[in-house]
Formats: C-alpha cells, sequence, structure tokens
C-alpha cells in the first residue's frame, strides 16, 4: 500500500494572506494527502516542532511578506539542529528569482511563484516523496 504522505503547511511571520494556501491545502487533501494546517502568524520553531510531532514528509509555507530568505534559512537550521534531512522544505509566495537561486542552493525545493497550477506543486511533493521517503 501506498504511504500517505503527510504535509505541514503554514503562514509564518506576520503574513495575513491565506488564501492561496487554504486553496492548496484543500486541493492536497483532496488528491489523499494528510494536511496539518497550521494558520496563520506561525514562527518557525513552531512549524519544525509541528513536523516533528506529526511526522511529516513535507513543509510547505507561502510568503508573502518579504521575509521569504529569513524564514526559509530559519526553517532549515532548525531542521539542521534536530538532525533532520529528510523532510522537504517547499512553499511559495511572492519571491524574486534570484532568491528563489539562493533558497534552493542552501537546500529548500523547488518555490512556485504566482501563477503555479495546483497539479504542479502536488506532482512535484509526491515524485519528492516517492524518491526520498
Amino acid at each position: 500500500m501506498k504511504k500517505r504522505i503527510r504535509i505541514v503547511m503554514a503562514k509564518p511571520g506576520l503574513d495575513g494572506h491565506d488564501r492561496g494556501i487554504k486553496i492548496l491545502a484543500k486541493a492536497f487533501r483532496d488528491s489523499g494527502m494528510e494536511v496539518i494546517y497550521l494558520g496563520l502568524r506561525q514562527s518557525p520553531a513552531m512549524i519544525v516542532n509541528a513536523a516533528i510531532q506529526e511526522d511529516a514528509d513535507v513543509i510547505a509555507l507561502s510568503v508573502l511578506s518579504g521575509a521569504h530568505m529569513t524564514i526559509f534559512t530559519k526553517v532549515l537550521e532548525l531542521l539542521k539542529e534536530e538532525n533532520i534531512n529528510d523532510i522537504l522544505v517547499t512553499g511559495g509566495g511572492i519571491i524574486p528569482e534570484e532568491d528563489i537561486q539562493k533558497l534552493e542552493n542552501i537546500g529548500v525545493g523547488k518555490l512556485f511563484t504566482p501563477g503555479t497550477s495546483i497539479d504542479e506543486s502536488k506532482q512535484y511533493i509526491e515524485n519528492w516523496v516517492a524518491k526520498n521517503r
């Protein structure tokens, strides 16, 4: 039997625009993933702790505030401190291409910008989990 993907989804920081992540959370749930949506104003520590407690395969963050470099970097640091290297950290938002490259270079998975199809992000997650978990 195929393992059900467990994905922790969150809106870190002070960003209050949550319509997009709620649409994705519903689509991922409807496709068979187990979605743990943490909601708004989550700190990196809260997100990583939830991912550990829930034995998540994936952490998906939606960042529209411009704090993407700080937030994604901190999440990776906290996972490293816990000696965890098998959780995909992915997400999306308003992220300039040069910052996407920098984040991918330090270990963040593919990042999605506005206009990306739900299927593209879902397929990426499913493929990553199939290969890495």
